[in-house]
């Protein structure tokens, strides 16, 4: 692998970039070497992670290639729902929005954000006109095959190919069948899975649930039922094992009873 030796400055003048944009996008931390000289901690990717002097050797091929590359950029009154971007170094969808015009002052966007890898849900507030980090994303049909470890491999319907995808990229997991098809939504610069969405509403079989009393029609009190997925939802207490119901897979809440 050959290796560049560039100044500080030369380099981030070779690179089109300021400072700040390599402290935020690959220089993790800092700290003092043995020696006592101020060292950096970055990369690129979770492969490429060294200690370098502030006058860095640089991999050509592949660091000083992605810093020179160019991102594109959004608005903040035109993201919507499923809209990717990073922010803070992190990748987040958008899962709500809205346009707010307060009786004084300027309009801004009100959000919910998603962190693509941890999961964790922000509300966010950006103003018009506030520009944002788009990550150009591809979504694509895989359909579920079976279950490996922590693993769940997916084929994609395309080209028929088979990928891993980890526990914590999926949502509404708990209710993932056999033979179901999700949208897949991969990084289209890197091909790397963000994650992958179930359909917000599904219908399942009530495998087991206690016995309700006959006429009992009351929707307030609620029981546990076990659904074909192995998962446990709370259903009123006139849902009886053998029915099917609907669930909503963002919070695995009951929606209703399903006649067959």
């Amino acid at each position: 692998m050959e290796l560049l030796r560039s100044s500080n400055r030369d380099f981030i003048e070779r690179s089109g970039r300021s400072l700040d944009f390599f402290l935020l996008h690959f220089f993790v931390s800092r700290q003092k070497n043995e020696e006592g000289r101020e060292a950096f901690f970055f990369g690129s990717s979770r492969k490429m992670k060294k200690y370098y002097y502030f006058c860095p050797f640089i991999c050509e091929n592949t660091f000083l290639a992605n810093c020179q590359k160019q991102y594109d950029m959004i608005n903040a009154q035109d993201i919507k729902n499923g809209t990717c971007f990073r922010l803070d170094g992190k990748i987040y969808v958008v899962v709500e929005f809205l346009h707010v015009k307060p009786g004084k002052g300027n309009t801004f966007m009100r959000t919910k954000i998603k962190d693509v890898v941890s999961g964790a849900v922000l509300d966010r507030r950006f103003n018009i006109g506030e520009k944002l980090e788009s990550v150009r994303v591809e979504r694509r049909q895989y359909q579920f095959l079976y279950q490996e470890g922590d693993d769940y491999i997916f084929m994609n319907q395309e080209t028929f190919d088979q990928h891993p995808i980890a526990h914590d990229l999926i949502s509404g997991v708990d209710f993932l069948l056999e033979g179901m098809t999700l949208e897949v939504v991969s990084d289209a610069s890197t091909d790397t899975v963000l994650y992958a969405e179930m359909p917000v509403k599904v219908q399942m079989e009530v495998t087991y649930t206690e016995p309700g009393l006959r006429g009992d029609t009351a929707t307030n009190a609620l029981k546990p039922a076990t659904v074909e997925s192995g998962a446990t939802v709370r259903v009123p207490l006139f849902i009886e094992t053998g029915e099917t119901i609907e669930i909503d897979t963002r919070d695995g809440s009951y929606i209703g009873r399903v006649k067959v």
